[in-house]
């Protein structure tokens, strides 16, 4: 049975309601805590206690950071860090063209510049070089530097470290690692096969947060004060969201603090996007995943690939708002190859079938740039793991994104050290891939047969999963604010969703291309304002356009609008399904 009897709404899905367990945990913190009930019925359903609820609210560095040295080698890797500094020596910056490996090389970059030394950045280009360190460019950074420190790549680059003769390499990276580590003087990431996990959930700029920490932390044994770190929580913050890494433990401290920076808005190169993106209010894990997260994307995908990380480390205003402007330009051309792949993808995914464990698809000439995009969208449109694959040439290069408790890294780490794939590697929800012609049914056979075994085939469409029911007279502003205090929201972190059951549709207007926007209320007087992204691709859409006065349920996200410097409640809306 679905809640509120919803078993099939207009999207197809089957609601899902809290369990007994959580509503019994949300009415003892409601009771002890005074809380609202819908800000405790979130907290719950993250299961928190009604005894941790304050602490939850105020997540703090001070509370959640971890000791940098619990992962092997982060000692081994600041000490060489701060040996270079001290000496003098060149240091080159070696960063994934996304934005994560750009957030890293800034918190660097910015580092550095703050103790008078500067760094060579280096960041390959996506179509030419390819991801993470190859051999000529590791060589040549070699014969100039003493140091060059890999970030967000590495974990697997045996040959191209290997090839770095004359320099020492340290690596701060996420990705899964292998079974033998690559020739470095350092390999710091929590997600080496030897490391506990306990930290897997950190993003790249996170762990180099934390080696900077160790960095200050052995300065001041010398009595030396280093940067200040609260100042670079910005880039934590934007690389964290970006790379869609769980917002949970310190990664919560790392986002809430590094929104309060932002808003602040020192740092030239965030200023400058924030403003070409439009950006009219203080910025939120919305404004950090879909307006300034895909800009600092486009230039690794489509354009020049370091200017992503030149944005973010410049403190010249100027320098910022140029590049911001070309970045901007170019993420409305990669919108424009993407919708042409999309459209091709998803032709080409339904005719092989979107029921088995793996949806891919694979055409000639589709942008490197773009396929992680297309795939992305597959994912959410079949709630499968998906590969999309452009080849050029015999080979491919293709990326993938999984679903919950699907783990797509490890899977296509499996079939690359089968020889299946010239490469391949990621983490649990994202990967990349090579593959050859010749390989590419072997090789997504087989990947679909180890995501198989993990359940990717069981899933059916994907359920709809509610906090609980509110009445539009109870959708206040306050009431939104209190629930963000229960925030930042992202992955594994999703935004409470609300049911507003048996409320009529009082106006519906279409947006945009195939937007809707609809009022609704109680009948009692209490009416809202619900936007519907993408409704008029589906029957919702034309269903709620022509309601003809007939009743709803509504299920979506609460958000604050402001418009000309008011305030008012908005409904993301999801879902909805008739009253009967």
């Amino acid at each position: 049975m679905g809640y509120l009897g919803v078993t099939h709404s207009l999207t197809g899905r089957r609601w899902i309601g809290p369990s007994v367990e959580t509503e019994r945990l949300a009415e003892a913190m409601e009771q002890t805590t005074g809380l609202p009930s819908a800000l405790c019925r979130t907290l719950a359903r993250r299961g928190v206690t009604p005894e941790a609820a304050s602490g939850f609210l105020a997540p703090t560095l001070r509370d959640l950071l971890p000791d940098p040295l619990v992962l092997k080698d982060m000692g081994r890797a600041a000490e060489r860090f701060l040996k270079a500094v001290k000496a003098r020596e060149k240091i080159a910056v070696f960063a994934d063209y996304d934005v994560d490996g750009g957030s890293s090389a800034a918190l660097l970059l910015t580092w550095l510049r703050q103790m008078g030394r500067e760094a060579t950045l280096y960041i390959p280009d996506r179509i030419d070089e390819g991801y993470g360190p190859n051999e000529p460019a590791m060589e040549a950074l070699a014969r100039d530097h003493g140091l060059i420190v890999c970030v967000d790549c590495g974990t697997l680059s045996h040959g191209p470290i290997a090839a770095a003769k004359g320099a020492d390499v340290v690596v701060l990276d996420h990705h899964l690692g292998g079974e033998t580590l690559p020739p470095a003087y350092a390999v710091v990431n929590p997600n080496r096969q030897d490391e506990t996990g306990e930290l897997g959930h950190l993003c790249a700029a996170g762990v180099v947060f934390l080696m900077l920490v160790e960095a200050n932390r052995q300065l001041r044994a010398e009595s030396v004060n280093g940067p200040n770190l609260m100042a670079l929580l910005d880039l934590v913050a934007l690389a964290t969201v970006a790379d869609v890494a769980p917002l949970i433990g310190v990664n919560r401290a790392f986002v809430r603090q590094g929104l309060t920076v932002m808003a602040q808005r020192q740092r030239p190169g965030l200023v400058a996007l924030a403003d070409v993106a439009g950006m009219d209010s203080a910025p939120s894990t919305y404004h950090l995943g879909f307006l300034l997260g895909p800009r600092v994307n486009a230039g690794g995908r489509i354009g020049k690939a370091d200017l992503g990380a030149r944005l973010l480390s410049t403190d010249n205003p100027l320098e910022a708002q140029t590049i911001a402007a070309k970045l901007d330009e170019l993420n409305r051309e990669r919108r424009d190859i993407e919708a042409n792949v999309r459209e091709l993808a998803l032709e080409q995914a339904t005719q092989r079938g979107l029921d088995g464990p793996l949806v891919w698809a694979a055409g000639e000439g589709w942008h490197p740039g773009v396929v992680g995009i297309v795939a992305a969208r597959l994912k959410e449109a079949t709630n499968r793991p998906t590969v999309v694959i452009g080849f050029d040439g015999d080979e491919g290069k293709g990326s993938g994104r999984s679903v919950s408790g699907i783990d797509l890294g490890a899977s296509i780490h499996r079939v690359a050290h089968e020889g299946l794939l010239v490469k391949g590697g990621g983490h649990k929800m994202a990967a990349g891939l090579t593959v050859t012609r010749g390989n590419l049914e072997a090789a997504m056979e087989r990947l679909g047969e180890l995501l198989a075994k993990q359940g990717a085939g069981d899933l059916g469409p994907q359920d709809l999963t509610l906090d609980g029911i509110l009445m539009p007279g109870a959708a206040t502003v306050e009431l939104v604010q209190e629930i963000e205090k229960a925030g930042p929201f992202g992955a594994s972190a999703p935004a409470p969703r609300f049911a507003f059951p048996d409320v009529q549709i009082s106006f519906a207007k279409r947006v945009g291309a195939n937007h809707l926007k609809i009022g609704f209320g109680d009948g009692l007087g209490a009416r809202i304002d619900a936007i519907a992204f993408g409704a008029m691709d589906g029957p919702m859409g034309q269903m709620l356009e022509q309601h003809n006065g007939a009743r709803f349920h509504l299920a979506g996200r609460l958000e604050i609008n402001i418009w000309q410097g008011r305030q008012s409640v908005q409904l993301r809306l999801e879902d909805a399904a008739r009253a009967e």
